[in-house]
Parts: C-alpha cells; structure tokens; sequence
C-alpha cells in the first residue's frame, strides 16, 4: 500500500514520505537522482538529500525510479514532444507555401495524384487527404538531433521536493485533508480520495466532512470495511448508491443503478430509515431528485424490509404519494404572497447555507427598505451557521453587484462550462452592498486563525480562493479561476498533448491576439503558421500514440494587450473522452535553445478533462507597464460538434474576455488583510532568507529551512486557509 500511494503524496504535496531501508552511503546516488531531478525542474531539499545519503545505494534508486516517474508525469515530460516541423520553432514556413508543397508532393505520387487534381479542379481541397499533411514525418530521435542541449538560465523553474514524516502518516494526513476539505473537490482529487480511503478507512477520520460528495466516498470505503457509512441527510444515501454503482456521486449526470447486494440494500435502506426518523423534515430534500429516487427505488425493494417504514417514506415522496414540500417551494410560495420577511426567517431558521445563496433575490424582490431591512437582519443571525466558502462566495459576489452600465454576466457551471448573458439585474443599494460586506468581514475575520507572524510571497497574494476545488484543473503550477501570476521571460511557449482513446482524433493549438478594446490582432493556428507575434509548429491530424502540438511567442514581439491560448476538438474524442490531455506553457530566455519540449521550463500543465469543444484554460494580459501577468480561465465553450477553429470564435471569446477582465475575484490578499486587522505581523518575503522561529507561510512555493512549528500554506494545499 505504501509504494502505492506515495505517488499521490509527492504529487498533492511535494514532500516524499522518510524513505526506509537498511543504512549505507548513498551520497553518490543521491546526488544522482538530484541531477536528474533537475532535468525535470526539481530538486531535493537539504533534510531530504542528508536523509537518502544515509541509506545504502540500492535504497535511493529505488526511491529515485519512483519518484521521477511521478515528477515526469506532473511536469508532461512522461510523454514524447514530437513536432510535424522538425527544428521548429525556427524555418517555420508560411501557410500558404507550405499548403502548396503538401499539395505538389500528393501531385508528384501515384496513388493522390487523381484525387487531388479532382478536388482541385473542384476548387475545393481537403488537406487531410494529402498525404504529407498532419502526420509526423520523421522520428522523435530525429527530431532531438537537430537541437542543442538547452542552456540552463537563472529563471527556469525549480520545484523543491521535501522530506515528509513516515508513509503511513503522511497518507494519513493527506487523505484527512483530502477528506475533511470545506470547499469541493475537484474530479481528479475525488478520484485521489476513492484511493486513499480503502486503506484509511478504518483509521483516523476527520472531525468532519462537509462536502457531501467526498463524504459518499468516504462511505462508500467505509462499507468495504464493514464500518457504518456516515449520514445524516436522505441524499447522502443516494449519493452513496451512486458510489456503490460507480456512477456520479456529485449527481450532475443521471446514474445507472445496478443490482445491490444484500447487505448494501439493508445498508441505505437502515441508513435512509435512520435518516428520517430522527428528522422527518428531511423529506423535503427528496423532490430534488425525485427520479433518481425512482430507478433506486427499483433496485432497493424497500417493501421487502417492512420493520424500516421510513425509509419507505422517501419512495413514496418522490412517487408523489406523500407530499414533502422543500424549503425551496416553501420559499417560493412565501415570495408569491409577498411575505419576503417571511421567506428570509424561514431559511435563516432551517436553511442557512440557502439564504445566502437567495440573498440577491431577496433583497431585489423586496418592496421597501423595511423589507430589506429584515432580510439582512435574517443574513446577520444565519451568518454564523453558514459555511465559510459561502460566505467568502458571497462576499465576492456582493464586490462585483454595483451594476451599472452594460454589464454581462459570466456563468461557470461546475464542469468549467461558459457563457455569456446581458445582466438585466438592477444594482443592489449601495448602503446594502456596504452593510453585507462589513457583516461578511467580520465574520470571516471571526473565524481566522490569529498568526502573529506571517510570512507572504508577494506572487501569492493575487491568487484567488480556492472557494471550489472545480475551480482550477489537476496539473503543476496550476491556480484556481481568476487568479493572477506574473510571467517574466522573452519567450512564451504554449503546448498540448493528447493521446485519442478508441478514434481518430485532431485536437489543434490556437492563440488569438487581442487588442485593448478586446478585437482581433492576428492569431496562430494551423491555418496561420506565422506572424510577428511568433510561430506554430504544424497541425497532427491523429494520436494513436500521442500527439503534441506548440506556439512559440515572442512577447516583446506582440502587438495586442491580450493573448488568449485555445485549444480545439476538430474531429473525434472530447476532451472528456480521449485517453490523457493536457495544455501548459514554459517560459525561456531569448538565448535558451533547447528541445520543443524542456521540462525544466514547464511553469504550468494542467489536465484538459470538461465538456464542450473548446478550452481556454489561462490568458495573458500586459498591463501599462508593459509587464504581462497570467489570468487564469479553466473554461470550456460549447463549440461546434466538429470542425472548431480560432476563426470562428473570435466574436465569442472577445466577448467573454470582456466580461471576464470585468469581474473582481477574492484573493489572498483579502485574507490577509483581514487577519492583519486582527493584529498580524506581516514580512514580505525576499525569496531568499527566512525568519527564525515558527512562521505561518503563505506563498506559490514553500521555502526551504522554516523553523519546525511553521504552517504552511501553497496552492496545493490553500483551502485549508479558508474559514470553516
């Protein structure tokens, strides 16, 4: 189990659990796995490279095999880069020359040449059926040999990898944090946390665990191992089922029930009976999913188990033979009347968390400032109840409602699906908008820790909350939606890779140009190999064994304020259905040759799994300065069901970007204001010597040689900074 999960470790933590073994010299090998670390952008700390050279040699390379294989994989260097030019990025040909040498080459072969001339003579031409177009035409090993060895430079990226505590207790405490976690997860962490929760099911547990799909997880592993699932509301059952048939467990997608065993049929329906006798209320929550509840129903038979007649109850909600009306009809039949006092005082009562989502409403459909008056008192004595990510969620919100001129509004669905819409909403009142956010402060301020000294990169404090783990994708160096980095470098190099699953596949790399009023500069694309701004390096039309495509952009070079990296389904798998995917950007000097691909200058790869036919995952934007800074999206568009290209999105993606630079999000930088309001000692920290004595650090990567006692807080672990 150990080996097994110290990949997940590494990869959510960047410590690696106290390797063991019989004691020796392992200096040399471990300044070996060092060297070859760094080819990847990473390097042992000092606890670390003192603990491995006292272990004997065979020890360390065993622990070297498996840990490169997970930084490699975390970085896309596990994967080959080929490319269709073979020393791209330089004598990258126009498109229109290097379309006609494709097409005399398909001329000047036997086989194409009469179906060229027909489409030809047609006018009309498919580039996928000229032989030379698309497809590698050479082998990675040729293409290594045509480029140099890259020069190191002072600003590559170099990730530190710590010495942890032991491998059970570091499992341990990655799977309590997985688990215990306030805000969502994200798909991959769910799937991390189905892995870690076998093993640790019948160990320590979090105090709590509030996220309701990671708690079906958590149940689901706990009646492997004969432990009582925890429940305390009806749809923690169905999302237990769901588990138990390996469907959605955040029941966005319908599951498709299987046949239950025994013993897990008198698990839910015990669990369901439990449920509703302690709280009948509880019923109300059925009607959300009332045909869910039917086809489980099917599987249950709970007229089988007469001694549950609770749990009975619940089919006989969602068949509608017993009403149970939700607090949310209940509110909207108090709205109806008129009774928005009412209504408010209903879900401060029994439904907190649901307040603060219907806040806006409320306040809008009010009639008066009397009306107003006692919806935020409402707010005020739910406020405590609520958990912290709503209210750090609605804090954001209440910033961006001053309203006001033509306004859009942007809508981000859980799976990163976006789009645009008119925000026809008047403005909330001023003095209502100022009473929410002192409220909201306070109480946020309330639940902080109070570190007396806090240590702060400055590159963090434009990092957003993490108020949804869906809010950012799996990769390295990824943050969540709306945050901002800096990017310093001459060369910005985007790439994707994707390996198609069961068809053909052509994913295509794509970067429009932006100019401050949001129209087209240019764009690159396989229809537009070249420009000023930089060069692309050949559309791959099919991945049977991965494909990889690059753009290569001079940033000094560009002549918009916004560059915006796309990446296209044309033809075949969905993002959600090819094999493995992924986008990310590097960052070099003008002098730093190289490969295509150098690991060590990858500042952040992120997975592509959403829906749609389109992903935007970051843009870049320069501001007065001159400086360009990192925005970051995690977005997916609809697109068409085949043959998506820049050029027909442009209209839509200058619209979202609008939108988009429009909207104020909540960073840490508000989070330590606020604790700073609270009597914090705040350093910034200079990248090079840290403080004595214990610290609470917040930054992008942590320091080596904090003083033991310090908290620590990274991108990979910043929900925990959030308030309960």
């Amino acid at each position: 189990m150990v080996h097994a999960l110290e990949h997940l470790v590494v990869r959510h933590t960047h410590r690696l659990p106290s390797p063991t073994g019989p004691a020796g010299d392992g200096a040399a090998a471990t300044r070996r796995f060092d060297a070859a670390l760094m080819t990847a952008g990473f390097k042992l700390s000092g606890e670390l490279v003192e603990r491995l050279s006292g272990l004997a040699g065979p020890t360390v390379v065993r622990t070297a095999v498996r840990t490169l294989a997970t930084v490699r994989e975390l970085v896309g260097d596990h994967v080959r880069h080929n490319v269709y030019f073979v020393d791209f990025p330089d004598n990258v040909p126009d498109t229109l020359d290097f379309w006609r040498e494709c097409v005399a080459e398909a001329l000047a072969d036997d086989a194409t040449r009469a179906r060229t001339v027909e489409q030809l003579s047609a006018g009309v031409l498919d580039l996928l059926t000229l032989p030379s177009y698309g497809r590698y035409r050479h082998t990675y090993e040729e293409m290594l040999a045509v480029h140099d060895e890259l020069i190191a430079a002072a600003g590559d990226r170099l990730t530190v990898l710590h010495l942890g505590a032991d491998a059970d207790t570091e499992v341990t405490a990655l799977y309590l944090a997985l688990a215990g976690s306030t805000t969502p997860l994200g798909e991959e962490h769910l799937r991390d946390l189905a892995a870690l929760a076998g093993p640790c099911a019948d160990g320590p547990q979090p105090e709590t665990i509030t996220v309701r799909e990671s708690r079906a997880v958590v149940n689901h592993a706990r009646l492997r191992v004969g432990a009582a699932p925890l429940l305390d509301t009806v749809t923690d059952v169905l999302r237990l089922a769901c588990a138990l048939a390996e469907g959605d467990v955040t029941l966005r997608e319908p599951t498709r029930f299987r046949a239950l065993s025994r013993p897990h049929r008198r698990a839910l329906l015990a669990g369901l009976d439990a449920v509703v006798a302690a709280s009948p209320a509880k019923l109300s929550d059925v009607s959300a999913h009332r045909e869910a509840w039917k086809r489980l129903g099917e599987r249950l038979h709970p007229h089988e188990y007469p001694h549950w007649p609770h749990a009975a109850e619940v089919f006989a909600v969602a068949r509608g033979e017993r009403r149970a009306p939700s607090f949310d009809s209940r509110m909207e039949e108090l709205l109806a009347r008129g009774d928005v006092a009412g209504a408010a005082d209903l879900l401060a009562s029994h439904a907190p968390g649901r307040l603060f989502r219907a806040l806006d409403r409320l306040l809008r459909v009010a009639a008066d400032a009397k009306e107003r008056e006692a919806v935020l008192a409402a707010v005020e004595r739910a406020a405590p109840e609520v958990a912290g990510r709503v209210v750090l969620s609605v804090r954001e919100h209440v910033r961006n409602r001053a309203g006001g001129g033509d306004a859009r509004r942007v809508f981000v669905n859980r799976a990163g699906a976006a789009w645009v819409a008119d925000d026809t909403r008047p403005p909330l009142e001023d003095a209502d908008r100022e009473r929410l956010v002192a409220l909201l402060d306070a109480e946020t301020r309330r639940r902080l820790p109070s570190p007396r000294r806090l240590l702060i990169d400055p590159d963090v404090l434009d990092v957003a909350l993490p108020l949804s783990g869906r809010a950012a994708s799996a990769g390295l160096g990824v943050l969540p939606r709306g945050s901002v980095s800096p990017v310093e470098g001459e060369l910005l190099r985007f790439f994707t890779y994707w390996r198609e699953a069961r068809r053909t596949t052509d994913l295509d790399l794509s970067a429009l140009v932006l100019d401050a009023a949001y129209g087209t500069v240019t764009w690159l694309s396989y229809t537009a190999l070249t420009d000023v701004e930089g060069r692309h390096s050949g559309d791959i039309t099919e991945a049977p064994d991965g494909a990889s495509e690059f753009i290569d952009l001079r940033l000094g070079a560009v002549r918009g304020t916004f560059v915006v990296p796309q990446v296209y389904v044309y033809s075949g798998e969905g993002f959600d259905e090819v094999a493995e995917g992924f986008f990310g950007f590097m960052l070099r000097d003008s002098e730093q040759r190289g490969r295509p691909f150098e690991p060590r200058t990858v500042r952040m790869k992120s997975d592509l799994r959403g829906p749609g036919k389109a992903a935007l995952p970051l843009a870049f934007r320069r501001d007065d300065e001159g400086r360009w800074h990192a925005h970051w999206l995690h977005l997916y568009l609809r697109g068409a069901p085949s043959a998506n290209r820049v050029e027909g999105h442009r209209v839509t993606i200058a619209v979202l970007m609008r939108a988009l630079f429009d909207r104020t999000y909540l960073t840490v930088r508000h989070l330590v204001s606020l604790m700073e309001e609270s009597g914090a000692e705040t350093t910034l920290w200079d990248g090079r010597t840290v403080p004595d004595g214990p610290v609470t650090y917040i930054g992008l990567e942590r320091p080596d040689g904090l003083a033991p006692g310090s908290r620590i807080f990274t991108p990979e672990n910043l929900r925990d900074l959030l308030p309960a």
